[in-house]
Order: C-alpha cells, then structure tokens, then sequence
C-alpha cells in the first residue's frame, strides 16, 4: 500500500532510539524526510547517519522539548532545509517510577513537562506550517500509552499520557478544517532497549506473555507501523482517535 509519505517532511521527537528511532526509520523507508530531533545530539546524528546508510533522507537536530527556543529554533531549521514541515511525531517521553508519597517536585514536573509541554510546543510551532495557505495539510500523532488507564506508581506518567489525549482531540476539533489531522498512539509493553535495561526485564517479559492476549511483548516495528499509517493520506478522515497498539491488553 502506497501510503503517500514520499517527500513529505516529518519530524519525530525523541527519535535517537527506541520507538521514536523505530518511527524515523519506517517513514524514511516510505521516502519521507526525517528530521531525527532528540535531546541526546550524538544520538541523534548517529541515527541519521543510519537512516542516510540505509538510502534515507535524514537530519539531526538538537532539541529539549520543554524549551521554546529549542522548539521553535529546531521547526525553523527544518521547514528552511526542506521547505516545510507536513509530519509531527510527538514521542519524547521518559519515566520516573514510584509511589506518589515518595514522588518529589522534580520526578513529577520532569516527567510532565517533557511529555505535555513538549507536545504543546512542537505543536504550537509546526501548525503555521500546515495551516498556510499554500499548504492546508498536516498529520500529527502522538505517542501516549496504555498508561493513559492508569498505573501504580506512575501517578506522574499516567497523568501526562492520559492528558496527551486530551490534547490530541481539543487539537483534532481546532485544526480539522485546515487538512490536519492529530491522532494518538497508546503503545503497551514495547521491548526497546531501555526495557530490556531494567533489572527485572525476565520478569516483565514472563508477565507480558501472560496477561496480554497476543502473547508476546511488542516490538518498536509494532509501533512505527501504526503511527505511519496515521501519518498517510490513507487516514485522512481519521481524527482525534487513539490506537492502542498493546495486543489486546487493557
């Protein structure tokens, strides 16, 4: 299936590795200009050097989402490099686990500033672009999780990914008329590296196989799958809706 991503210009957030990597490299494949913007700048570059390897077009960008300037100074760079901005992959995120009374000021504001405020802002900054005249399209998606339905001792996370949809559909209802659409993704147990880290990953992994009625863990691939197809023009009336990615887990 031609899903009409050649040439569009995506930028994807958190994308030096796991799910945001993942994402990068499915719509390079699609021949997408990918815009590998992370916090991590060597990881960043690293990723585009591969995605350019593999016969991609790709760019590294420095960015902290919860900076204005960062945001609005990566947005300008890449719609100047190549002309616009027409994707927006919301993904950076992180966690800070435990229980809400041992949760200090800064495990909470980190973790939701970068997953809230930083969709806010790389939003606010790519929609002249999509919204212009010239171009009245765009396709945002972004990364929330199944946390969203709440989790014990992520009183932080769940609360910025449950918001995160909210925001996906005030931004579906503001921006329908313009040709933009803004989805949202709920992965579940997704095995990246950064899982496969923890010290009880064999647990995790045992529970994943378990409790979830496709019995494995997810793969990133799982994931980039789904937020392409939300990026196509295939998914052009689809809007302000979350796709769970979590094999059936609920």
């Amino acid at each position: 299936m031609d899903l009409g991503l050649n040439g569009k210009v995506a930028i994807v957030t958190g994308g030096a590795r796991g799910i945001g990597a993942a994402i990068g490299e499915r719509l390079a494949a699609e021949g997408a200009c990918v815009a590998v913007a992370d916090r991590d700048e060597a990881g960043a570059r690293a990723q585009a050097e591969r995605l350019g390897a593999a016969g991609g077009k790709a760019l590294a960008y420095a960015l902290d989402v919860t900076d204005e300037d960062s945001v609005n100074g990566m947005v300008e760079a890449v719609a100047h490099t190549w002309g616009s901005v027409h994707l927006l992959v919301n993904n950076a995120g992180f966690t800070r686990d435990m229980r809400i009374t041992k949760m200090g000021m800064d495990d909470w504001d980190s973790v939701v500033d970068v997953i809230l405020k930083g969709a806010f802002l790389c939003t606010r900054a790519v929609l002249p672009w999509m919204t212009a005249e010239g171009q009245r399209f765009g396709r945002i998606v972004n990364i929330s999780s199944r946390a969203h339905l709440g989790n014990a001792g992520q009183a932080n996370y769940s609360a910025a990914k449950a918001g995160l949809i909210g925001f996906t559909r005030a931004m579906s209802l503001e921006n329908g008329r313009f040709g933009v659409t803004v989805n949202a993704v709920a992965p579940g147990i997704i095995d990246t590296q950064a899982v496969r880290d923890l010290p009880h990953y064999d647990k995790i992994r045992e529970a994943a196989v378990k409790t979830t009625p496709v019995p494995r863990m997810g793969q990133p691939s799982d994931v980039a799958d789904a937020v392409a197809f939300l990026l196509s023009e295939r998914a052009g009336y689809i809007s302000g809706d979350v796709l769970h990615v979590s094999g059936g887990r609920y």
